[in-house]
């Protein structure tokens, strides 16, 4: 047993900002279930969005992430995500990390996907997301522990007040150990690892969510997931994202019928909101075409973009031919643990922050590069909070465990086999009776009442992602209406009646909050 002030689980972006901004003081732990370097943050291609050109204003940036994710937000979060975006830029570029600049000892500026300005910042091209890691790693704080290959698989409650006050873990032997902490924060990304196709690094597979329902968080607006247009595809696979900087470069996507398949589609064709455009290569695709990413206007393309070069040359993939071909796959999740403006959860003593948070920054659909912005921006606003509290944690009660007398037998089904169903049911384009048919298949695995002490991790994982996919289901099937993330092919248009979001408010395990004038479903513990 190891007590800890504050205990981050993860090592992304948020996990990392928050470890460098918290005061010496702390005695902190960060725990991953991989190793550090493995997480989405690391493949990060596109860059931190900021409004810093003389043509640009957080206004503008403002009005443009409200636009991609469907005016569906926490609207006052949306403007100080924002308006603290260039100070963030300026405070990285003050401690020491070098954005990519011009001749003129500007930071270069880029475009991507539903931006009206030039406003992506970017480190090595396409590599800022793994430059920025190696920033924060090479420059740990002495007083942050980095625990590496532990996979959190409970919260530990304190059994008299409910409190959050640590975690359990299982090391690859799978032997336990226990975590007490004052503070514990999830970091731990989304839900990629659901699906066959993803952007995400393979340990993201929803843990967060698992962790924090079982827990007895609320968790909302699951139904929305971006699946970001642009993944390599070969024989049938993906192999990793190109990003949407290549279309702000020029990039055009065609069939293999050499038809621009945006055009007519959406007035910023190529670089239409990302929902826009995985739907239209998800449709060609569907009809039995190839799509493809036409390269060949894009001059010095390995110089420019490194990362997607050595990924296509990888995977046989010849830059120089100009055609890189392409499928879209599961990216980001909008949805996920319900925070306040502070980042706390509904359970006490329990954070959340980055993806796996439902913060209300990105609505229905997230804007291209507002990710590692979002990270960047609750990872010091937390660590700020927890700066400037005043404990008032007094006493703990910890919890006794009584040993458990007979092994579990549980069914579980393949993860490979979750993936297919994910995608074939609840991916880019839905239906209520494909839904229901998969919730249907997830009600035969009893995900409650298990013991997991006595579970191998693998088997844990696999119950994780069916509690996860769960959520995600649920959630689609209640919301009849397309938006963003959402697209349900029995409800092409937008706009549900509020006579069903009636309905829905009555639902067992399921009530609706508001957030301005838009509802978001949270699910909830009986």
């Amino acid at each position: 047993m190891e007590k800890i002030d504050i205990l981050i689980v993860g090592s992304g972006i948020a996990a990392l900002q928050l470890a460098h901004h918290l005061s010496k003081q702390f005695h902190v732990m960060i725990i991953t279930k991989s190793t550090k370097w493995n997480s989405n943050s690391y493949l990060a291609q596109g860059g931190v969005a900021a409004a810093l050109s003389y043509d640009d204003h957080f206004q503008l940036h403002y009005k443009d992430t409200l636009e991609a994710g469907c005016y569906f937000h926490n609207n006052r979060e949306v403007l100080q995500l924002v308006k603290s975006a260039p100070e963030l830029i300026f405070e990285l570029q003050q401690s020491g990390f070098t954005f990519d600049m011009n001749e003129k000892g500007e930071v270069c500026l880029g475009k991507e996907g539903a931006h009206s300005r030039k406003r992506i910042v970017h480190s090595g091209g396409d590599a800022t997301g793994k430059n920025l890691m190696d920033y924060f790693f090479m420059n740990m704080p002495s007083n942050v522990k980095i625990t590496e290959n532990e996979f959190v698989y409970e919260i530990i409650l304190d059994p008299q007040s409910n409190r959050c006050i640590g975690v359990k873990t299982k090391t690859p032997e799978n032997q336990i150990r226990r975590y007490y902490s004052r503070h514990v924060v999830l970091a731990v990304g989304g839900v990629g690892g659901l699906y066959p196709y993803s952007s995400n690094a393979s340990s993201i597979t929803g843990d967060g969510i698992a962790l924090a329902f079982n827990a007895g968080a609320e968790i909302a607006d699951m139904e929305f997931i971006q699946f970001h247009p642009t993944l390599l595809y070969v024989n049938g696979k993906t192999y990793g994202l190109i990003s949407e900087a290549v279309r702000g470069e020029g990039a055009i996507l065609m069939n293999d019928s050499n038809e621009k398949i945006m055009e007519g589609i959406h007035p910023s064709l190529d670089l239409a909101p990302r929902h826009v455009v995985a739907e239209q290569i998800f449709m060609q695709l569907q009809s039995g075409k190839k799509v493809y990413l036409d390269i060949t206007m894009i001059e010095h393309f390995k110089e420019k973009f490194p990362t997607i070069t050595a990924l296509c040359e990888k995977n046989g993939v010849s830059i120089a031919e100009g055609k890189i071909p392409v499928a879209p796959g599961c990216h980001f999740l909008m949805g996920g643990i319900v925070i306040d403006s502070l980042a706390r959860t509904t359970v006490e003593g329990l954070y959340a922050v980055g993806e796996t948070a439902c913060s209300g920054v990105h609505g229905a659909n997230r804007l291209a590069s507002n990710s590692l912005l979002e990270g960047l921006y609750f990872g010091r606003k937390l660590a700020n909070y927890f700066n400037n509290l005043t404990d008032s944690v007094t006493k703990i009660s910890y919890p006794v465990e009584n040993p458990i007398t007979e092994q579990q037998s549980i069914k579980l089904p393949a993860k490979e086999e979750i993936q297919e169903k994910m995608m074939e049911c609840a991916g880019i384009m839905r239906t209520g009776d494909k839904l229901l048919e998969f919730y249907q298949w997830l009600e035969q695995y009893e995900t409650n009442l298990i013991h997991f002490n006595e579970l191998s991790m693998k088997e844990t994982e696999i119950i994780f992602m069916l509690i996860t996919a769960k959520t995600i289901v649920k959630s689609a099937l209640l919301r009849k209406e397309s938006r963003g993330g959402h697209i349900r092919k029995d409800f092409p248009n937008k706009e549900e009646s509020m006579q069903e979001q009636h309905i829905i408010q009555t639902m067992n395990q399921i009530f609706i909050r508001r957030y301005q004038n838009e509802y978001h479903q949270i699910a909830v513990h009986a």
